[in-house]
């Protein structure tokens, strides 16, 4: 079940980056493909970042650096997946956008197991 919300994930991400591609300008992004590679390529450019600076600096992170982190992010994923063009404006605002998406999209997956079941009896 682990694989199958990753996947959800995924595709959910990739979805949010095309409403995002069609909502912000300088952020195209040219298909469900390019968008779901980028979804991917975003996911590990964090995780190596999280993995090196720790997860306060990371695009998960909240703040003002976390949302600097994020648009960098965006803006260098750019150049690892073909079909998406980002410009600096494009990438804070689309960082901005998804920001504000995520508040209503919860990060955490149904199908991951929750760290309350393991407390206390």
């Amino acid at each position: 079940m682990r694989f199958l919300g990753h996947l959800v994930r995924f595709i959910v991400s990739a979805l949010v980056l095309m409403v995002v591609g069609w909502l912000v300008p300088g952020f195209t992004v040219g298909g469900f493909f390019s968008a779901l590679l980028l979804a991917l390529v975003i996911a590990v450019i964090a995780w190596i970042i999280e993995s090196v600076f720790g997860r306060r600096i990371t695009p998960f992170g909240r703040g003002i650096v976390g949302f600097l982190t994020s648009a960098l992010v965006i803006w260098l994923s750019q150049f690892l997946v073909s079909g998406v063009s980002v410009s600096i404006i494009g990438a804070i605002l689309a960082a901005l956008v998804i920001g504000i998406i995520d508040l209503f999209i919860p990060i955490s997956s149904p199908f991951d197991k929750s760290d309350q079941s393991h407390g206390a009896r």
